[in-house]
């Protein structure tokens, strides 16, 4: 068998994507040993009941100590915190990654934490599920799926390459954008189409003409699909739309101007302009599932897959 990427590697915050970074580190054989941090006992409890790390602290400090790869796996909005608390005890020449679904925030508030020992590579891996917490767990939720890093310039290459080996060995495909570029995709790919599912949601649920019983009785399969996004972790995407603000707000408003459009196509009843973007979009639809990101089995495949909202 072929000896590991890491010989330690450190866990902080042990939901479905730590977790799930756990077993399938374990399952590739890419760490001798996994650390989980979490200051929540009942999730270490699990944890340690789960048996995908092999060992379970509280403190993040603690589980850092020694650590050759470091993954923060907590909600966007306390990464600078748990930097704060990491930073004097990372290793020199410790590689310290993220799994945030923005990047900008990320940088601005763990950066000025890490060490000029250490080699920062954020990263974002584009997989999840609306389930959360350690039981939500399992090693292929990565497999065919992307994550995007965004080293910064400073940044050795031979770091970059480490993390990019690491998460291929998970199963993941692997690309590189700058932090930048990077918010201004997810912005409109996974950001708003999000904020809009919540929105719908809540909508649905506030209409007096129609009672919450029927809108669950009847729901069709589109909205179905939106209520299985906006089941996604509250904290995560709160923390998300304040960290990312100003590239939601830029595509919010571009969608806000494309609805309009379409608001005004319905009304004059412009059925080729209605017909013209449905087709458009039907291709992209295609493409998707072409490119390998979803399947076009009946359902989306919801049914049978394991996988579902996209974490970020």
């Amino acid at each position: 068998m072929a000896e590991p990427l890491f010989d330690r590697v450190a866990i902080i915050g042990a939901g479905l994507i730590g977790s799930s970074i756990a077993w399938a580190a374990r399952r590739a054989g890419l760490a001798r040993t996994i650390v989980a941090a979490d200051l929540d006992a009942h999730v270490r409890e699990r944890v340690a009941a789960l048996g995908f790390a092999d060992e379970v602290c509280e403190r993040s400090g603690e589980a850092v100590a020694g650590a050759d790869l470091v993954i923060v796996c907590t909600p966007v909005g306390v990464c600078g915190a748990v930097a704060a608390e990491i930073g004097p005890r990372l290793k020199p020449g410790a590689l310290l990654s993220d799994v945030g679904s923005v990047k900008g925030a990320v940088v601005r508030d763990m950066g000025p934490h890490v060490p000029a020992h250490v080699q920062f590579v954020p990263a974002h891996p584009i997989a999840g599920t609306e389930n959360s917490g350690p039981d939500a767990g399992f090693a292929e939720l990565f497999e065919g799926r992307w994550t995007i890093l965004t080293p910064l310039q400073s940044t050795d290459p031979a770091a970059v390459a480490a993390l990019r080996a690491f998460w291929e060995g998970m199963g993941a495909r692997v690309d590189t954008m700058t932090v930048e570029h990077h918010d201004l995709v997810f912005a409109i790919v996974s950001h708003v189409p999000h904020l809009i599912a919540y929105n719908i949601v809540g909508t649905a649920a506030d209409l007096e003409e129609v009672t919450q019983s029927e809108v669950i009785k009847y729901s069709a399969s589109g909205f179905r699909d939106f209520t299985r996004i906006a089941a996604s972790d509250p904290t995560m995407w709160r923390d998300v739309f304040l960290n990312n603000r100003d590239a939601v707000l830029q595509m919010l408003g571009r969608f806000v101007e494309d609805l309009t459009a379409l608001q005004r196509a319905i009304r004059w009843g412009e059925g080729d302009k209605l017909f013209e973007l449905f087709t458009r979009t039907r291709a992209i639809r295609r493409d998707i599932i072409e490119q390998g990101q979803d399947t076009a089995q009946p359902d989306f495949g919801r049914r049978n897959a394991p996988s579902g909202a996209e974490h970020g």
